[in-house]
């Protein structure tokens, strides 16, 4: 069952009333609503363009964040195969909020990794709604090192509010974790694509996007905090989101144009959710053209390339 945004209503009821059609139709008293049916479909659709053409940056947070949105493990069932997954991070446990493993992408071997949100009740309390602890980090950097000193590129699928601000995270090294793993992708010799695919949120998201090339779905967001923490601390006043969203730049509109991101990968209309196959092929896709416009770099070049990357954000933002 399709679950639809606050602002969506006016295609939640246009799109209610020819399912209501579609089942009059299908049933024994013989109405003929062709002619209905094919006026509501021209105006839920024409509707839901006028939507989303249109967004503003709190509503493209809304999307971002949709439960139906595909997540990390859908990218990865449908773009790697022959995929193994590796867990833990040979220190302290595993961390289902990353996951993370090798397999191959268009044939070539490829280390892919990323935050896992869940989709389920029971999946979300198991990947920690992807707000991953330190081992989760360290899990990454496992996985990385471990790419890099078998000459295999790296794809990082980014999708979480934010590192897990816990106690027992905060105890075990989260900001150290993390840091490390922004290193080690700087470091690496291999071409790292990484790609926002709804929320990006803050060091969490960071620590395994500092990429040769980061591409961003035309609905995500990609922000140093929550719209809701930025309102919390500028006016203590979480009902400011909306101001927040809007002040903050965060779409990927706003960060291509600051250099921030490399390319945006176009949403069927209606967002993601509403086409999780078109999504993920055209992701695919993006992924692979990245891949090929690094293809003749060799090691030196491509760390030089990351560098001089982030870098350029300093000095044009600055």
């Amino acid at each position: 069952m399709r679950s639809y945004l606050d602002f969506e209503k006016p295609v939640a009821e246009l799109e209610a009333k020819i399912e209501e059609l579609r089942a009059l139709e299908g049933g024994d008293a013989g109405v003929s609503v062709g002619d209905e049916l094919h006026r509501l479909e021209t105006r839920a659709a024409q509707t839901l363009q006028d939507l989303y053409e249109d967004l503003t940056p709190w509503q493209k947070t809304q999307v971002a964040r949709h439960p139906q949105r595909p997540h990390c493990i859908d990218y990865v069932s449908a773009l790697v195969t022959e995929f193994t997954p590796f867990a833990g991070d040979r220190a302290f446990g595993d961390d289902d909020a990353i996951i993370g493993g090798f397999g191959r992408f268009g044939g070539e071997s490829i280390c892919i990794l990323g935050h896992e949100k869940g989709s389920t009740t029971e999946a979300r309390i198991k990947h920690n709604f992807g707000m991953a602890k330190p081992e989760g980090y360290r899990k990454a950097v496992r996985l990385m090192r471990m790419a890099d000193r078998f000459g295999i590129p790296v794809i990082s699928l980014v999708d979480t509010a934010g590192a897990y601000p816990g106690i027992g995270a905060e105890e075990r090294g989260q900001a150290e974790a993390i840091a490390r793993s922004t290193a080690t992708c700087l470091e690496l010799g291999v071409p790292n694509v990484a790609v926002i695919l709804g929320e990006g949120g803050s060091g969490g998201a960071i620590a395994i996007a500092t990429a040769n090339r980061v591409l961003m779905l035309e609905h995500a967001v990609y922000s140093v905090i929550s719209p809701e923490g930025a309102a919390s601390i500028l006016w203590r006043d979480t009902t400011k989101a909306q101001d927040a969203a809007t002040n903050m730049k965060i779409t990927a509109q706003d960060l291509i144009r600051f250099g921030v991101i490399d390319s945006i990968v176009p949403e069927p209309m209606g967002g993601a959710h509403r086409d999780p196959a078109g999504t993920i092929a055209a992701t695919g896709e993006a992924i692979t053209a990245a891949f090929k416009a690094l293809a003749h770099l060799d090691r030196d070049a491509i760390r030089r390339q990351r560098r001089e990357k982030f870098l350029a954000i300093g000095r044009t933002l600055g």
